[in-house]
């Protein structure tokens, strides 16, 4: 009999200075969320390194690889090792100047059980990711795992509505967000209360419009800009503000960081709850698909 609750673990972090540093953490962190019940536990975005795309150069391409390929062996062998179903992000290289901005879901064998390719590229000062990164080209699909079908999107998707119904439509029963964000640190505190309030108010939404509960990893810590040199925007480097959390069908808090530092955030998930909540709040049912055809228009002018 299938289980109806799933214990969670976010692994929220900071970068370690290297790649080997930060697998070593992470084998480390997944460890130790399985020691505490988890089934599912999510990285966050790009975790290999720094955020890599403050600033546009070539240079930064040698820090890509295949998938599979050598992280994805040593995290599959990370979630056999343990049990669990885990889910990666990485920089993807597919082919010589092709690249993407990869989530990698792994069995609790360690297989792949799939991917999924960044599909909304932000091009802003500090998150130069266009430069980077080609738009995924594999679509929505839900990810089938043996604890459920995980709708996996990445940081950027996590602004856009249609991303979110589209997983739910296919019959994704999470929603989950590997995310690297933060404040510029010239910014005023209440333009950093707004940024970061409209971030987690955009999950919110999701869980309620979908009726799904929704995990979203964060790393913490600063990162200075390697155009720190330069009086430009974006220039000031980063400060990832955490605030990595879960949250039920309803838009409810079931976990959250307590800290903007490294923590494992642990949760219970009630898979049986989107069932109920649906019936009460049936979203799907009353949607006007027969009057949406302009929502493929860039804009109604």
């Amino acid at each position: 009999m299938k289980a109806t609750t799933l214990p969670v673990a976010l692994i929220q972090d900071r970068d370690h200075g290297s790649r080997e540093a930060n697998l070593a953490n992470i084998e480390q962190r997944v460890g130790e969320a399985a020691k505490q019940g988890a089934k599912l536990v999510l990285l966050q975005e790009l975790h290999n390194g720094p955020y890599f795309c403050q600033h546009e150069s070539v240079q930064e391409f040698d820090l890509a690889e295949p998938i599979p390929g050598p992280s994805t062996e040593r995290l599959g062998a990370l979630a056999k090792q343990h049990g669990i179903v885990l889910v990666s992000s990485l920089f993807e290289r597919r082919a010589p100047g092709l690249y993407h901005n990869t989530a990698v879901v792994y069995e609790t064998d360690g297989a792949i059980a799939g991917k999924y390719r960044k599909m909304h590229i932000p091009d802003d000062p500090g998150f130069y990711e266009k430069f980077y990164f080609t738009p995924g080209d594999i679509g929505f699909e839900p990810i089938q795992t043996s604890v459920g079908r995980l709708g996996v999107l990445v940081c950027w998707d996590q602004w856009y509505p249609e991303g979110a119904r589209l997983m739910a439509l296919a019959g994704a029963e999470l929603l989950l967000y590997p995310t690297a964000i933060g404040w510029d640190p010239d910014d005023a505190q209440d333009e950093k209360d707004r940024q970061r309030n409209a971030w987690i108010l955009s999950h919110r939404g999701h869980a309620v419009a979908n009726g799904l509960p929704v995990l979203s990893v964060n790393r913490v810590g600063f990162e200075p800009s390697p155009m720190a040199s330069e009086k430009t925007a974006g220039a000031a480097g980063i400060q990832f503000w955490g605030s990595s959390h879960v949250l039920g069908p309803q838009g409810e808090y079931l976990a959250e960081a307590k800290t903007a530092e490294p923590e494992i955030v642990m949760a219970e998930v009630d898979l049986q709850r989107s069932e109920h909540v649906r019936r009460i709040w049936p979203f799907l049912r009353d949607r006007r698909i027969d009057a949406y055809a302009d929502l493929l228009k860039r804009y109604r002018d």
